[in-house]
């Protein structure tokens, strides 16, 4: 039995007083699922609008002369280029071209940028920037604020209600405004392919805010169980899984966080290996399965060829609610990355037959335009 003692988020009483079953994740006690289950929470946040408590998660201001142009010495992103408003989906990087911890930094208003980090990671994150941009930035870790996601279809109409303002906002925007009775912090983004919002609030003022917008009969309480489901469909990378210090952003097909112009530059940690993967390819690639037979593959299962030559490994798996058959996410080699290729998964020591297929699995629903 561990005896670490687990932190809870200001959300904790109304979880449990919601029927939540609580587990234990980046050193906190959270909701896995409530009374609908995991199922139904996944199929109602796909048609309606669920509500995710990610107060666990590093929030944190950056402050300096020049935060942007510092930042770009431990991230592949385009950040002196980062308009006010904007936020920018990153890696931070270690000197060897390895993924420390993926996360999001924007510039809701002009006091510096505003970064949200991995919960499990947020520690040594926070750390890592802190020592390599000493004298440069101060880091203000704004453990007072809790992190609310409201993600779905109806997720713009619901917040609509409270923030009109919030309506004209589009994918990755990012504002401070005032709302709920204070000021926030809200982007329209998420982690779970729909459209949604991430709202970040005063501690005090968290479990009003997250049962006022419960009032809506759209909204319901979601845990981490269909948080994962419906990541896994949205083909994201889950840190510590799909992702880690060995894997570059080019083998975790991220190559979408390296912008062109840094890339010119190799001016960021890991940027030899990391050009040379761009222009040669890596080693191996992360890839999208069907699995087209039996059980779900899990995170460890093997990935064989057609000869039964194991070629990679599962790194995120389950069922897929929203397509009812079994979705998976792996490294294998190049070679056999390209979309449709045959391959298997080991299941319980049994060869299942699985198949390359685009990701995401479940098409996104991002608001790019309004």
């Amino acid at each position: 039995m561990s005896d670490e003692v687990l932190k809870t988020t200001p959300l904790a009483d109304a979880h449990v007083a919601a029927g939540a079953r609580m587990v234990p994740f980046a050193g906190y006690s959270m909701p896995v699922q409530y009374k609908d289950g995991v199922l139904k929470e996944h199929l109602w946040t796909r048609e309606h609008a669920g509500l995710f408590d990610v107060s666990h998660m590093g929030q944190a201001r950056l402050r300096g002369v020049s935060p942007l142009s510092a930042f770009e010495e431990i991230t592949p992103g385009d950040f002196i280029g980062l308009k006010p408003g904007k936020q920018r989906y990153s890696v931070l990087l270690n000197k060897q071209g390895g993924v420390i911890d993926d996360l999001m930094a924007a510039r809701p208003d002009d006091d510096g940028l505003f970064v949200v980090v991995n919960g499990a990671c947020k520690d040594n994150d926070f750390k890592v920037i802190d020592n390599e941009l000493a004298g440069q930035v101060t880091i203000e870790r704004l453990e007072n604020r809790a992190l609310l996601a409201l993600q779905g279809p109806e997720a713009a109409a619901v917040i609509g209600r409270h923030l009109p303002a919030a309506l004209r906002m589009v994918f990755m925007d990012s504002r401070a405004m005032p709302g709920f009775g204070t000021n926030i912090l809200i982007s329209r983004s998420g982690y779970t392919g729909e459209d949604g919002y991430e709202i970040s609030v005063p501690n005090h003022l968290a479990e009003a805010i997250w049962n006022l917008l419960l009032e809506d009969e759209r909204v319901r309480p979601i845990g981490l169980g269909a948080r994962d489901s419906l990541r896994l469909e949205a083909g994201l990378p889950l840190y510590g899984h799909d992702v880690d210090q060995s894997v570059s952003p080019i083998e975790a097909d991220l190559a979408f966080a390296v912008s062109v112009k840094r890339r010119d530059a190799r001016d960021f940690p890991g940027a030899a290996r990391i050009a040379k993967e761009l222009a040669e390819g890596p080693s191996r690639k992360r890839v999208g399965l069907k699995v087209l037979e039996g059980a779900p593959a899990r995170e460890g299962a093997e990935i064989t060829d057609g000869s039964g030559a194991v070629v990679g490994v599962v790194t995120s798996g389950g069922f897929s609610p929203s397509l009812g058959y079994p979705i998976a996410m792996g490294f294998v080699p190049p070679a056999l990355a390209a979309l449709g290729t045959q391959l298997k998964v080991i299941v319980r020591g049994k060869p299942q037959a699985a198949q390359v297929v685009a990701m995401p699995f479940v098409p996104n629903r991002y608001v790019r335009k309004i």
